[in-house]
């Protein structure tokens, strides 16, 4: 009986040190810029064509490695335009479009964040009319 609860012991402390090494080596992973704002914003449905694309982070990005890109319908660059970091706001990058025709649209983004890790995703949105937004 005693074999039985002293197995049953070892058990549950082995468990617990196996939890606890997991979850030490889990932080280092979560560390590298997340996309959490953009404008025009995922899957968004505009009246109006944006006149720019721009993508805010949680951390800042290196803009030396950051592509930016919005490819029409076709899958074609609307722009050969380069994205650039914001200079007051290091965790954004923008890109500036020319005037765009109604249809879907999609935004291809590749960053770099300052602690090394490769953030590359993309979404699109729509333009419903080919009226352009005005400036604020």
């Amino acid at each position: 009986m005693e074999s039985i609860i002293v197995s049953a012991h070892m058990r549950v402390i082995v468990s617990i040190a196996i939890v606890l090494s997991m979850v030490g080596h889990t932080t280092p992973v979560l560390a590298h810029a997340q996309l959490i704002k953009a404008e025009p914003a995922r899957r968004a449905v505009l009246d109006k064509a944006p006149t720019q694309v721009r993508l805010w982070f949680n951390e800042e990005i290196e803009g030396a490695y950051t592509s930016l890109s919005v490819l029409n319908a076709n899958k074609k660059p609307v722009t050969d335009a380069k994205p650039r970091v914001v200079s007051d706001d290091p965790k954004s990058v923008v890109l500036v479009l020319p005037d765009l025709e109604p249809g879907k649209y999609s935004v291809k983004f590749r960053v770099l964040s300052v602690d090394g890790h490769i953030v590359d995703s993309s979404f699109d949105y729509t333009v419903k009319s080919k009226s352009k937004v005005q400036d604020k």
